[in-house]
């Protein structure tokens, strides 16, 4: 039996265009395959470095101003569907289920978030959730096992009655490892509202 659900944001809550920041970057001259930028990004998703050494590393190796870079990191954040929202506060407010957040999110598009959605809206979702983990604040990321280690430890949740939900397969492939459930929710194809019939909730 279902007791506990950890939810992944991106392309779980709000849509996401993946390919976007890639297109962007590209246009600047960068080499999206060189290995420093993989690291200085994942570096900067585990909050390791802050907001003004990122937007450095791309001004000194890439000559990008900030606005750019800025521009180019959040073009991949998109819309947040109103539907999912009334599912999630329906969900929250029937109290059968702990509601978790974890995901891999950077400062940079959480301040964006915050900013676009405005803050009361912003706290309406945020609340739904028991915990509301992100990559940034706890210096941890997904697929490494332990950040899910982190959140069942934390919370005291038995795995095998935890449901892990994520579009990004190595993520769930992670999880079930531990012996959590999961769902990879193919985007397009599955959407997180299909959890009712899942779940008979």
């Amino acid at each position: 039996m279902i007791k506990n659900i950890i939810f992944d944001f991106g392309d779980i809550f709000i849509n996401l265009d993946k390919p976007a920041t890639n297109k962007f970057l590209t246009k600047f001259g960068v080499d999206i395959n060189d290995d420093e930028l993989t690291a200085v990004q994942l570096t900067y998703e585990k909050g390791q470095i802050s907001t003004e050494e990122f937007i450095r590393f791309f001004k000194q190796k890439y000559s990008i101003q900030k606005e750019d870079v800025l521009g180019a990191w959040n073009s991949i954040l998109l819309d947040f569907p109103t539907y999912r929202l009334d599912f999630l506060t329906e969900l929250a407010a029937v109290k059968k289920h702990r509601l978790f957040l974890l995901s891999n999110t950077n400062e940079l598009h959480i301040n964006w978030v915050k900013e676009s959605w405005g803050l009361p809206l912003f706290e309406l979702f945020k609340n739904c959730f028991e915990k509301f983990y992100l990559s940034h604040e706890i210096n941890l990321r997904k697929p490494d096992q332990s950040i899910f280690t982190f959140v069942l430890e934390e919370n005291n949740l038995n795995p095998t009655e935890t449901l892990f939900i994520d579009d990004v397969l190595v993520n769930t492939e992670a999880a079930e490892k531990l012996g959590i459930q999961v769902w990879n929710l193919i985007p397009g194809k599955e959407d997180v509202v299909d959890l009712r019939s899942k779940l008979k909730i």
